[in-house]
């Protein structure tokens, strides 16, 4: 899938495959993100593309009703053209396709980010019991995050 950015920019959006792993890792660590997970969730996530060139990402965990938004990130040069609300829709998209109830991530730095897509802020005690067991709230991200969650269904 192709889309077209702010500028007359574009990229190309897909699976993660194996071979964008040093890549993403690479975002994730210029991001100030956890990497934790990363490898073993990679076939739920996506990938923004450029000329061959990894410029963004966004990952999910998929639980049985539940998902976890995580890991997105934009290459310096690329932050402000859209590519970052592409893929969030994109994988909101996803989660849609699967049935998924609700959305969570979690946020040290991008709480203003988020509502534009539909997220809330929410206490801890609202998350799904699958998802506060995942990697992120057992303490890859700090105590401290803000937790946002989206409901796509009632």
């Amino acid at each position: 899938m192709t889309a077209e950015l702010k500028g007359g920019r574009c990229v190309s959006l897909r699976r993660a495959q194996a071979t964008d792993l040093p890549a993403i890792l690479d975002l994730l660590r210029q991001a100030d993100l956890p990497a934790e997970g990363v490898s073993q969730g990679l076939p739920d996530f996506l990938v923004a593309e450029s000329e061959d060139q990894l410029v963004g990402v966004a990952g999910l965990e998929i639980y049985e009703e539940s998902a976890l938004l995580r890991s997105v990130a934009v290459k310096q040069s690329w932050r402000g053209s859209g590519v970052g609300g592409v893929l969030v829709e994109r994988a909101l998209s996803t989660t849609r396709e699967r049935g998924i109830k609700d959305v969570f991530l979690l946020t040290t730095t991008a709480e203003d980010y988020f509502p534009r897509f539909g997220f809330a802020c929410v206490s801890r005690d609202q998350v799904a019991d699958d998802v506060q067991a995942s990697a992120e709230f057992q303490g890859a991200c700090p105590a401290s995050a803000v937790v946002m969650r989206k409901t796509l269904v009632d």
